[in-house]
């Protein structure tokens, strides 16, 4: 199954989040491109784990289950936390490279 099969089937679908694009999207350096396949793999996986939990609820859940998955939505939850902290950082400094940028410009002209 395809990147782009699975995230469509979530209702994700994207351009940009296309494991099997290797071509050079435009305005997206190889390096962000890296970085969005990594994320399509994440989506793909979470996908993954969340059909995985939705056979298991059918089912009969027993306290090992339970268990396994209270720790596993405690490792989701800081996974989550982490990654989100990594993209606000990673935003805030993009955001002070441009402020730098600009004030360097009016700087320059001014």
């Amino acid at each position: 199954m395809s990147g782009e099969t699975q995230n469509e089937s979530h209702g994700t679908h994207d351009p940009l989040l296309d494991l099997g694009s290797t071509q050079n999207t435009p305005g997206v350096s190889p390096l962000e491109q890296e970085v969005l396949d990594e994320y399509t793999r994440l989506l793909n996986n979470m996908n993954s784990l969340s059909d995985t939990l939705g056979t298991l609820s059918e089912g009969q859940i027993t306290i090992e289950i339970a268990e396994g998955l209270r720790l596993l939505e405690r490792k989701v939850a800081s996974v989550y936390t982490l990654m989100k902290a990594s993209v606000y950082s990673i935003v805030l400094q993009q955001g002070q490279l441009e402020q730098e940028s600009l004030e360097d410009a009016h700087g320059l002209n001014g």
